[in-house]
Parts: structure tokens; C-alpha cells; sequence
């Protein structure tokens, strides 16, 4: 009878037959978790593991193999913290982490309420509540409702991260505003996302101040570092009040309010990125996406109570915002930098931190300030250094562990530059070099992993694993996402390469944005209708999973003769040219070659003109004087042939330029990337003269 049973009931398509296989085939581990996968023997041929990560099909009708997740938790995806799977939002990791921590330290600052600076001191957990009960209850009290934007334009400081609490505690949307941006994008910003409130400090005031007529939709300034009596009066004729971050503190703390729970797809923040074309634009971010990126890293990266973190970098960027939240989520307590970049060390020196994230401008900066010391001590100490650095190296490279004796001897020196106690480095933001990364991990002799993100993924889409050897990569994908990559035909880039699939880098899951603010167009630009976010980076799988970024789709343009090219990728080639502290490669459809700025770093160029016997005025002299040029360019065909460059890829000619690119002369994003519009126009002139000069060379050789 059974047989005849099984025949009346309805046939099994062909997408839910392959499903039934696929999980026949993987079977769950024994832990309550249940994310990763054991598989049977015969597994291998339903999901391919590749070591840090596992490759499936993205469509079980098609079968094409080519979407990647981690290892760690291949059957879903992670949008809580598996051990605590309650935690859905901002306000409830808060909670969570004051109940957890209450009298650990958390919030720490140098800066005394005089302007001095000292050791040091304090905010527990449980006193950060309070503060940030106290501030949101004075926002209630001032009017505020629900949902209302609250911009924040100040640099790092524990008052940010209260503010940005409260937020989340009253359901407010915080929305960061970059202290370098320009008093235009400040504006656009306020305005777009109708921000009620802004939480500023005497700096910033007197800017906002200049241009608040222009701003209708700000009710309240709220002076965070103010004193009352040095507050200006509230312009007339535009209902704003302005108040010190003491006075609505002392308000809330005299009436508390009940919170204003956030729901996990509610808005938590906007996130408007710089952009290097354009207006900023918001990115929005619910708490349910923050919580899943944090969530997934946690899976591959622990933090502890006894950890110690120095927060620096930007605030209103989302690699510190991520990391913000994983720190609380542990109980990590965070020090604050003193606001000035050149008294960054002296910061680290007193704060002695354990976790150190950072990006590559900086990693570079000490890792040329090491290499010049080494250098400069000669004779023994110099040879000391590169064997305890080659008997280090090889030690790593053969899975030993290093005798301790060279960090006795060399390193510990080194490493007592950030402190001494540092376990981990991170580093996010751009591309960090394969010379560096290792150089870091000798030096400093902890964990050092690069991560790739966006503001769009609310941070993280892949990162290094601990005790992955291999550099030169950005690792597995965060447990949050999965990615695959898209062919890019116009570039010959597709997943059918070899020896390594390449294509556009896409991510799908609960971390990828809700879109831009206010701009469908734009949103559905870089989502499409499957989910999937396209990043614009184009990327390849080396073996094990792991993913290396090698160009970036945007910002491609044709030579006249019809060859496309990446500038962004030949620059970053060219960022390790002994002469050059930034670079601008130009090239368009009306030329057949490639011209560069360059903007020198000094110091070198005037030890090679001092060991040349070139005699000059000033720096700017230098940079014109054609032997400068001819030496600058000589080094960046050297470079770029180790870095195998096409012959159409190489600069012809370059412009040798003093001042550097800053936000200031606005050739720079608040992210350091360069402003590719505005850096056409400025150096109009000079990329004009470079071309006429090479049309010149041409039409001066003899023709056959």
C-alpha cells in the first residue's frame, strides 16, 4: 500500500526536490547555536567549504555556484547576537551593557572642564545611563517628539556617544555631521534630513550661527562644552534657542521621561557620505542593520571588560560607529583622544590601549617613521633590526612561534609607541599594503586584520580571521552577509576567470541599508530587485574564501583608443613611490595616455636634491624644475612595472605640485579619497600644458 500512497501525492518540482537534497546532505552540529555546518561525506558536492568560507548556489533552479558565506554560519544569516538573540536595537545593547557592566568603566577623557588636559578619568557604565536619561528626558522637555532628527557637529568626545544613547533610547535619529565638512554640506545636510536639533561646540557654533537663517528647520542649538554666560543670544526672527549641554541635562535630570523604545526596523541614524561627485547622501541605517553587522563580527572577533580602546577616528564615519557598538556590547571601556591628531601618541602613552583600529594613512605614517628610525641609527642597531625582522618573519611564515627574545630586544621599543599593551589592530577605510600588514603584525606582534565595508553594508561586509596567515586579501565574508560577484564585461573581468573568479563585489542580508534619504533614483542604482547591493569594487576569490579588492568599477573612463582605466587602482600603485604623498592620475577620451599630479612629500624630494647638488629657492622652485619632474616619473615606472602595469596604464607625464591635496583646498573627501571633478578643474592648467607637451614630443619624431 505504501508505494501506491507515494504515487497520489503531487509531484515534487524540481526547486523543492534540490532543496530536500541540499539538506539531506548538510547536517547541522550538535551545539544549540546550530549555524555551522558538519557535513556528510557526500556534502562536497552540495556545498563547496573553501575553508573560511562555503560557496552555494544563489538560485536552486539555475545551480550556479557563486554566493559566498562564512564558515562560521553557512545554513543563515546573523542579525543577533547568538547569545543573546533579545537585543534588536541600539537601546536594548544599552541596556544589556549597563545591566551587564553597571560599575565598569566606560566613557574616559583627558580634558578637564578648565580646557586642561590631564589623566584619565571616568564615566561607569551606570553613570552613561544616567547622563543619557538626562538627555533625552530634556529633549522631551523641550519639544522634541518622536522620531525627530538630531544632528551632532563635534569631533569625538563622550558627550557624542550620550547624545547618540538617547537617540536611541527616545527613538531620535541621529544624524552625524562631519566637523571638516564645509559650512555648504553642513547646511544641505541640516536641511535635507530636516534636523530639529543640533548638538555643536563653541567652534562650531559661531559657524552655524552664519548661516542659521538658511536653516528653518532648527529649533535648538545645544552647546555641548559651553559655559552660560559666553552663550550669544538667540538670533532674532528664527524661533532657534540656543542652550549649553549643562542646562538640558540639569532640565531632564529634574523630570525624567519614560523611554520611547525603538522597534529593530526602525530608522536609527542617517548616514550621509561625502561622495566624490555631488551632494552627500543619507544613507539610512535601522537599528535592526547596525545590530546584525556587530553581531556577525562577533562571531570571528572578541572583545573582553578588561580591554582598553582609544576612540579617534570619526564619529560620523561608520567603521568607528560600528565598532562603537561591538565595544559597549563587551563591556570594553573606550578613552578619548584629546581632539588634536599631532598629540595622538602622547593620548596612546597615557591610555596605554589594548585594541587599536586605524586606517591605512596612518599605518603608513608609522610605518615610515619606523623604517626612517632604522635608518637613521645605522651600523649595529640597523642589522639588529633586520635579523630580529627576518627571524621573526620566517618563524610566522613557517607556523612557528617566534623565539621572545627579539621582542626583548627590538620590538618591545615599538611597540610601546601605541602603548605597549596592544593585542589587536585593525584597519578599515582604504587598501592597506601587503608590506605594511606584515610589517604590523613583526612590529607589534598581535593580531592585525583588515576588514572592506561601506556605509551602505552599516560596515563590515568581509574581514581578515584571527589566525589567518595569508595577507594581501580582506578575508571571509561577515556571518551578516553573503557575497558574490558580478561579471563587469566592459573591463574583462568575470567569474569564469582563472585562475581566480573577478567581477563587481555584491552583498545581500540584513545589514545592507534601507537607501538613500530621499532619493529612489540613487537607491535603486546600486540595489537591484534580488537585494543585492552592488559596492562598485571589483573584487576576486583567492583559495580558502577569501576575498582581495583589485580596482574599482566607478570612476572608469576610455582613452581615445578605447582602453578603460581604473584610476583609483593605478594610484594606489603609484602611493608607494618614495615621492609621492598623494596622487591625482587624469586621463579622458580625447588623449591616449595618462598624466598625473603629484604632490611631493618634501623632506624626500630635498635629499634627492641635496644628493644631486641641485640648488633651489623654495619647494615650489623644486617641484618645477624638470630634473624633479623626470626623477618622480623615472620612480613611477619602476613601481609601476614591479606592479605589472599596461603600457596604456603608466603616466607620461607628471606635474610635480608643493601643496598638498586637503579638505581645505577642496580636493578631499572628510575620507581622504581624492575629489576627481574638482581636481580636473583645479589643475586644468597643468594637466592642459602636460598634454600639450606630450602632443609636442610626438610631433617632433621622425616619421617613417
Amino acid at each position: 500500500m505504501a508505494p501506491q500512497q507515494e504515487q497520489e501525492q503531487p509531484p515534487m518540482d524540481a526547486a523543492r526536490r534540490r532543496l530536500r537534497a541540499v539538506s539531506a546532505h548538510l547536517r547541522p552540529p550538535a551545539t544549540a547555536a546550530g549555524r555551522g555546518l558538519d557535513a556528510n561525506p557526500t556534502a562536497g558536492e552540495y556545498a563547496h567549504v573553501q575553508g573560511y568560507s562555503v560557496v552555494l548556489p544563489e538560485k536552486l533552479q539555475t545551480g550556479k555556484w557563486n554566493v559566498y558565506r562564512s564558515a562560521r554560519s553557512p545554513l543563515r544569516l546573523i542579525n543577533r547576537f547568538p547569545e543573546n538573540p533579545d537585543i534588536g536595537t541600539l537601546h536594548d545593547n544599552f541596556v544589556y551593557a549597563v545591566e551587564t557592566f553597571r560599575d565598569c568603566r566606560y566613557l574616559g577623557t583627558r580634558i578637564r572642564e578648565d580646557g586642561t588636559v590631564g589623566d584619565y578619568k571616568w564615566m561607569t557604565y551606570g553613570e552613561t545611563s544616567t547622563s543619557r536619561t538626562a538627555i533625552g528626558s530634556g529633549l522631551i522637555h523641550y519639544g522634541i517628539h518622536e522620531g525627530a532628527r538630531i544632528g551632532l557637529y563635534f569631533i569625538n568626545r563622550p558627550e557624542w556617544i550620550i547624545v547618540d544613547h538617547a537617540c536611541a533610547a527616545y527613538s531620535y535619529v541621529s544624524v552625524p555631521l562631519y566637523d571638516t565638512l564645509g559650512p555648504d554640506a553642513v547646511q544641505f545636510i541640516v536641511n535635507h534630513a530636516t534636523v530639529q536639533v543640533i548638538f555643536c561646540v563653541p567652534q562650531t557654533l559661531s559657524t552655524l550661527l552664519s548661516f542659521i537663517t538658511q536653516m528653518p528647520c532648527v529649533r535648538l542649538i545645544v552647546v555641548v562644552g559651553g559655559e552660560d554666560v559666553k552663550i550669544p543670544p538667540t538670533p532674532t526672527n528664527t524661533g532657534v534657542q540656543i542652550i549649553t549641554y549643562r542646562t538640558l541635562y540639569n532640565q531632564g535630570k529634574m523630570s525624567p521621561q519614560p523611554f520611547q523604545p525603538p522597534k529593530p526596523d526602525d530608522v536609527a541614524t542617517i548616514c550621509y557620505t561625502s561622495g566624490t561627485t555631488g551632494t552627500p547622501k543619507g544613507a539610512v541605517l535601522s537599528h535592526e542593520n547596525l545590530i546584525a553587522n556587530v553581531a556577525g563580527s562577533s562571531l570571528g572577533i572578541r572583545f573582553y571588560p578588561s580591554d582598553v580602546y582609544i576612540s579617534y577616528l570619526p564619529l560620523a564615519h561608520i567603521y568607528e560607529r560600528a565598532n562603537q557598538v561591538a565595544l559597549l556590547h563587551n563591556g570594553v571601556a573606550i578613552g578619548f583622544y584629546q581632539g588634536d591628531n599631532l598629540k595622538l601618541m602622547d593620548d596612546l602613552a597615557a591610555l596605554r590601549p589594548t585594541v587599536f583600529a586605524s586606517v591605512p594613512r596612518l599605518y603608513n605614517r608609522i610605518y615610515a617613521a619606523i623604517t626612517n628610525a632604522v635608518k637613521e641609527s645605522g651600523g649595529l642597531k640597523e642589522r639588529l633590526f633586520h635579523t630580529a625582522y627576518n627571524a621573526k618573519r620566517q618563524a610566522i611564515l613557517n607556523g612557528r612561534n617566534p623565539s621572545p627574545m627579539w621582542d626583548k630586544l627590538v620590538f618591545n621599543k615599538i611597540k610601546a609607541r601605541l602603548g605597549g599593551r596592544v593585542r589587536l589592530m585593525t584597519s578599515g577605510a582604504s587598501p592597506l599594503s601587503s608590506d605594511v600588514m606584515e610589517f604590523l603584525r613583526i612590529c607589534f606582534g598581535g593580531e592585525v586584520l583588515e576588514g572592506y565595508g561601506m556605509t551602505e553594508t552599516s560596515c563590515v561586509i568581509s574581514t581578515m580571521d584571527i589566525g589567518d596567515k595569508l595577507i594581501g586579501h580582506v578575508g571571509s565574508p561577515n556571518p551578516s552577509c553573503e557575497v558574490k560577484l558580478v561579471d563587469v564585461p566592459e573591463m574583462n573581468y568575470t567569474s569564469e576567470d582563472q585562475p581566480y573568479p573577478r567581477g563587481e563585489i555584491c552583498a545581500r542580508g540584513p545589514i545592507i541599508f534601507r537607501g538613500y534619504y530621499k532619493d529612489e533614483v540613487q537607491t535603486r542604482e546600486v540595489i537591484d530587485e534580488d537585494g543585492w547591493l552592488h559596492t562598485g569594487d571589483i573584487g576576486l576569490w583567492l583559495p580558502g574564501g577569501r576575498l582581495k579588492i583589485i580596482d574599482r568599477k566607478k570612476n572608469i573612463f576610455k582613452l581615445a583608443q578605447g582602453e578603460y582605466i581604473a584610476p583609483e587602482k593605478i594610484e594606489n600603485v603609484y602611493a608607494k613611490c618614495k615621492f609621492i604623498a598623494q596622487c591625482f592620475v587624469y586621463g579622458d577620451s580625447f588623449n591616449s595616455s595618462l598624466v598625473a599630479i603629484v604632490a611631493v612629500e618634501p623632506e624626500v624630494l630635498k635629499a634627492w636634491a641635496a644628493s644631486e647638488g641641485i640648488q633651489y629657492e623654495d619647494l615650489r622652485q623644486l617641484c618645477a624644475d624638470p630634473r624633479a619632474r623626470a626623477a618622480v616619473l623615472a620612480d613611477m615606472d619602476s613601481i609601476g612595472k614591479e606592479a605589472q602595469l599596461r603600457g596604456f596604464e603608466f603616466a607620461k607625464a607628471v606635474t610635480l605640485v608643493a601643496e598638498p591635496f586637503t579638505l581645505e583646498n577642496g580636493l578631499l573627501t572628510p575620507t581622504f579619497k581624492v575629489k576627481r571633478p574638482q581636481a580636473k578643474a583645479y589643475f586644468a592648467k597643468e594637466i592642459s600644458d602636460m598634454y600639450a607637451q606630450l602632443r609636442e614630443a610626438e610631433s617632433a619624431k621622425p616619421k617613417l
